[in-house]
């Protein structure tokens, strides 16, 4: 079973910061591209961030400036740093991630994933 899971999310004043992490489960599972989108209730999903295998990374406009993407392939980890949080980034924050079964009887077949989703609240 492919699982993307999230943790980092969390209750922060304007101006602090929070590290996202989303770990994948699994070995057989090849992520060649990852990122995190943002959800606010009623409104569609923005992309905040993308990043490929070979660490060419995209940002949402909201976030350029203040969040930093990364991925740690030994770890099989990603995480999406989020600087000078402001209360308008409040949101439920997913991570996806998109690529290749490596083994089992889907090998060499492409599908993608998403974590359960992290919450993150900026107020006073």
């Amino acid at each position: 079973q492919v699982r993307l899971v999230e943790s980092g999310g969390g209750l922060v004043q304007p101006g602090g910061s929070l590290r996202l992490s989303c770990a994948a489960s699994g070995s057989i599972f090849r992520f060649n591209t990852m990122g995190w989108y943002r959800r606010i209730p009623g409104e569609a999903g923005d992309l905040v961030a993308a990043i490929s295998e070979g660490g060419v990374t995209q940002y949402g406009g909201f976030a350029k400036g203040r969040f930093t993407i990364s991925r740690d392939s030994a770890e099989n980890t990603m995480y999406l740093q989020m600087n000078n949080l402001k209360p308008e980034d409040t949101a439920a924050y997913y991570c996806h991630g998109a690529g290749f079964y490596t083994a089992g009887p889907r090998a060499g077949r492409p599908d993608d994933f998403w974590g359960q989703g992290t919450q993150v609240t900026v107020s006073t």
